[in-house]
């Protein structure tokens, strides 16, 4: 059963205070570029360069991630992973990276980020953005940019729609 947490004007909102949280520990917009890890993350980043763009009149650089093939658990993923492919069309290095994502949980994920991004070149520094951390990390990585903490059991799933690919945008938990 599934249990709406955030609807779709909260998440709105939510988006909107995380641009705003960008624009003020990055001035110079010039200096970042926003990477969203296939597939939600990659849909974040859009909104969020599109609400930086609203609110500043700038452009920000925005690239797509596929860790796929940078995860320690590939083998427990899928025997026939499905690859999307990386979308950095600009030079990472001596950037600001904002690497985008949609649940941070045991922090396995933003490694392989980490991992991809510094195989496209050597960025200033990375940041890193969760729309929600559910807790439960086993390697030490801290978000700089959290939308919602939501505390959670093992034995809770948390989706994060979007209306690219779910035609509704909010968060919510479910039972596995």
């Amino acid at each position: 059963m599934e249990k709406i947490l955030v609807e779709t004007d909260a998440f709105d909102r939510m988006l909107l205070r995380l641009s705003h949280e960008i624009i003020e520990k990055n001035p110079d917009t010039e200096e970042i570029a926003l990477v969203g890890i296939f597939r939600r993350g990659a849909t974040l980043a859009d909104i969020l360069a599109g609400n930086i763009k609203k609110i500043l009149g700038k452009e920000v650089k925005v690239g797509y991630l596929d860790i796929t093939l940078y995860r320690d658990d590939l083998s427990e993923v899928s025997e026939k992973p499905k690859l999307n492919k990386t979308q950095i069309t600009f030079d990472v290095t001596d950037k600001t990276i904002i690497i985008v994502d949609d649940v941070i949980f045991t922090g396995r994920t933003v490694r392989a980020a980490i991992d991809a991004v510094f195989d496209c070149g050597r960025p200033k520094r990375i940041q890193l953005l969760e729309l929600v951390d559910r807790g439960h990390r086993e390697l030490p990585i801290k978000p700089d940019y959290v939308g919602k903490n939501i505390p959670t059991s093992l034995d809770e799933v948390i989706m994060v729609k979007v209306r690219q690919y779910d035609g509704e945008q909010c968060i919510a938990v479910q039972n596995k």
